[in-house]
């Protein structure tokens, strides 16, 4: 098949679903054309060595990526975001309709920032049979601004129910995204659940090394690793206020940065919670050693709506390290966790709850801290994996086609 893939982001940005869908399809022997914009996330200033401009194409076997101009935020604004969203539609919809001419199926990556170009070009391209797969849902992160009360969150969230209502088939990265979605307009009979994968070529089971195990244990109590972003969404307080209670059972290692790196440090001071410690972030090449030093991978989600429908990435990047889990969080992510039986859960928000989950974690003896580790391994291979995960969307592809 010649195939379009449509995304916002896309490599050298930290966007491993589009980009690897696109590598794998093409060495399948599929013919893949990718538009998307000039690489600035997570900075919001264009990568060095790049230059916006409009014609701006990399090639190779089977794969060709068009890149197009978008306004590049710098402050992390809504209206900042807004801007870049809208003229990449602009530009998507000046680009896509002869970049995309003959293709037999377009594939859409969709998080919100995609909405507007994906609205635009199914417009365009009425005759080209279309698959989404669905992300996320637009949350408002930060107030309107006065005297426009939910007005950019009401454009985006229209955008997207126009974009489940045009498309051949929707794809969902988690089981409760089904039923938003189907609310929102998309044909029940079209809408299938596909799990996002990690990559792979890092995200395996390994052995620590020795500096993994110095880096992360300092004798032999239960090591609890939180690894990846410590901001707003993740609500580590709650992990710290929990840990605080269990000095001297277990230690907790927050590895990474993120906006709220200072509040979270600052609490741990003022509880003198001497068992939580920061590391700084570490290439992903280095996780899978510094999985395999720690006891368990942390997954911490707040109580929001919007994240009950959601599987964070670090989830299924730990369960493909055969690591066990404590998960805070609610929705899809516990669910699976308790499902696979790959861990332990309790509600988000509540540190109690996650005291007792610490403390229960510390007294499982080794042996069946594997057995969890292996049973989310197992899950994650025939549900998540990169190839049962392309699988599915090459399926949905050739559906959407038969079905034009």
């Amino acid at each position: 098949m010649k195939i379009g893939i449509l995304s916002y982001h896309f490599p050298p940005e930290p966007a491993f679903i589009p980009g690897s869908l696109a590598e794998e399809l093409a060495r399948r022997g599929h013919e893949v054309r990718v538009l998307t914009g000039f690489p600035d996330y997570p900075g919001g200033h264009v990568y060095p060595g790049w230059r916006q401009r409009w014609h701006h194409e990399t090639r190779s076997e089977r794969l060709t990526v068009r890149r197009v101009p978008r306004y590049s935020r710098v402050d992390g604004s809504v209206r900042g975001r807004m801007a870049g969203y809208l003229s990449f539609a602009g530009s998507a919809s000046v680009v896509g309709r002869r970049f995309f001419g003959g293709v037999d199926a377009l594939y859409v990556h969709q998080p919100p920032a995609t909405a507007f170009a994906a609205a635009a070009l199914l417009r365009l391209l009425a005759r080209v049979p279309t698959v989404l797969h669905v992300q996320d849902v637009w949350a408002e992160e930060e107030p309107p601004a006065a005297g426009e009360p939910g007005r950019w969150a009401a454009r985006i969230a229209g955008a997207m129910a126009r974009c489940y209502r045009a498309a051949d088939r929707v794809a969902v990265a988690a089981p409760s995204l089904r039923k938003l979605v189907v609310a929102a307009g998309a044909d029940p009979a079209r809408v299938e659940v596909v799990l996002n994968w990690t990559d792979e070529r890092i995200f395996h089971p390994a052995r620590p090394s020795v500096a993994a195990q110095r880096l992360v244990r300092r004798d032999d109590r239960c090591v609890v690793m939180h690894a990846g972003t410590i901001g707003a969404r993740q609500g580590l307080e709650t992990a710290v206020r929990a840990a605080a209670t269990l000095d001297g059972t277990i230690d907790l290692v927050l590895l990474g940065s993120g906006e709220q790196e200072r509040r979270v440090r600052r609490l741990a001071g003022e509880l003198r919670a001497d068992n939580v410690r920061f590391v700084e972030r570490r290439s992903p090449l280095d996780m899978p050693e510094l999985y395999a030093a720690a006891d368990y991978q942390l997954v911490m989600l707040r109580d929001l709506p919007e994240l009950r429908s959601t599987l964070p990435g670090k989830l299924q990047a730990a369960l493909s390290c055969a690591a066990p889990v404590v998960a805070s969080a609610g929705g899809d992510t516990a669910e699976l966790v308790e499902r696979t039986r790959a861990g332990l859960s309790c509600p988000p928000e509540d540190w109690t709850a996650l005291a007792d989950r610490f403390w229960l974690a510390a007294t499982i003896p080794p042996p069946a801290r594997a057995d969890m580790g292996r049973r989310g391994r197992e899950a994650y291979l025939g549900q998540m994996s990169l190839p049962a995960g392309v699988d599915r969307i090459e399926q949905l592809l050739g559906d959407a086609t038969a079905g034009r």
